[in-house]
């Protein structure tokens, strides 16, 4: 029995199991999975507009940064263990996603004004440009999703996770990780590693997505599966952005 089915955990194994009680007009579809996910895209950057503009007039945008973050914790672990509630957390997991990245995306615009003026679109077209590229890695099956390949993504990623942990408990007693934000040869080293396996991990967000439509999941599944999807998108788009940052600190 393969326990390492995808590095993320709102796509696992026994989410996209198939509900034989359902006909075939109700199940998941993968042209179903990348509507919802345009649609919880463009909720996303309505929000993030929003919350850009806050903080460019001016305002105080860490209600808005606290209330995106933890809002959008807890809805995802809420969708992740009530994956029937997708169709309705989805879209709020979106917005309030929308909210922490626009105030999160500006405040950087802000700090690298002069040294990197574009640093946002030049995240975010990286982003897309990545994902991109996944999606055609993994259609045209030249990385192909393995049971190998599976374990060890989904092992580098809880690494990654537990490091971060750690590192905010550190935070808390004033110890830094100097290399997490400044832009040294260590830190820029580290930043790549995990730009990369963000990336690797869409290869298994989108083999879980095309099994789940194979094995005929419910018509909700694509909603959760536009969810776990966004949630390895916005991951990736947050450590390009680091990155970025880091590199333009070294001009």
């Amino acid at each position: 029995m393969n326990l390492f089915k995808s590095g993320n955990p709102a796509l696992g194994e026994k989410a996209f199991q198939p509900n034989l009680s359902t006909n075939y007009a109700e199940t998941m579809t993968l042209r179903g999975t990348l509507n919802k996910f345009g649609f919880m895209l463009l909720m996303l950057m309505g929000t993030a507009y929003y919350s850009w503009k806050e903080f460019a007039a001016g305002g105080n945008v860490q209600p808005l940064i606290w209330t995106g973050l933890i809002g959008g914790l807890v809805l995802a672990l809420v969708i992740i263990f009530k994956k029937e509630w997708a169709p309705y957390l989805a879209p709020a997991y979106a917005l309030l996603e929308g909210l922490f990245l626009g105030a999160i995306s500006a405040m950087y615009n802000s700090a690298f004004a002069e040294q990197a003026p574009n640093i946002v679109m030049n995240a975010v077209g990286l982003t897309f440009g990545v994902a991109i590229a996944m999606y055609f890695l993994y259609s045209f099956r030249i990385i192909k999703a393995t049971e190998k390949f599976k374990s060890v993504i989904f092992t580098a990623t809880a690494g990654i996770a537990i490091f971060y942990f750690i590192a905010i408990i550190l935070r808390f007693f004033g110890v830094q990780m100097a290399f997490l934000h400044e832009g040294s040869m260590m830190g820029i080293g580290f930043s790549l590693v995990v730009v990369a396996i963000a990336a690797l991990n869409l290869i298994l967000d989108f083999d879980r997505i095309e099994q789940g439509t194979i094995a005929g999941a419910p018509k909700y599944m694509e909603w959760y599966g536009a969810f776990g999807l966004m949630v390895t998108i916005v991951w990736l788009y947050l450590e390009i952005l680091r990155l970025l940052s880091k590199l333009s600190s070294r001009k």
